[in-house]
């Protein structure tokens, strides 16, 4: 949690320095456009390494039309919402609300192969 009139690229930058050991494995890192500018790249770049790309995602029309890699995490985000214990936040610690993600979209996959 930050303060709201904290700037996004400074807390961006804060994150993954606070967990770049969690993140090292990653090779590509999709940023809103809100996170967009060559020096939020390069100092995620700087942070992380030079093995990872940050590719910004931004809007080419000003008409509405899904943004290719937001939609996967907004539709992910809504198929966790139709589960009664995400709906809200209930959980005391982190590792419990994770553990039920993972259920719930373990439960979403067993249910799409049967």
């Amino acid at each position: 949690m930050t303060e709201a009139n904290a700037p996004e690229r400074l807390v961006a930058a804060f994150l993954v320095d606070e967990y770049k050991q969690k993140l090292s494995h990653l090779r590509v890192i999709w940023v809103d456009q809100r996170y967009s500018g060559p020096k939020c790249a390069r100092a995620i770049q700087q942070l992380l390494g030079d093995h990872v790309q940050v590719e910004i995602i931004q809007r080419s029309s000003p008409q509405f039309e899904p943004l290719p890699k937001r939609w996967i995490v907004e539709r992910t985000f809504g198929w966790l919402n139709r589960f009664r214990r995400l709906s809200k936040d209930y959980e005391l610690h982190c590792e419990v609300s994770e553990a039920v993600i993972f259920t719930s979209l373990l439960h979403i996959l067993l249910r799409r192969l049967a």
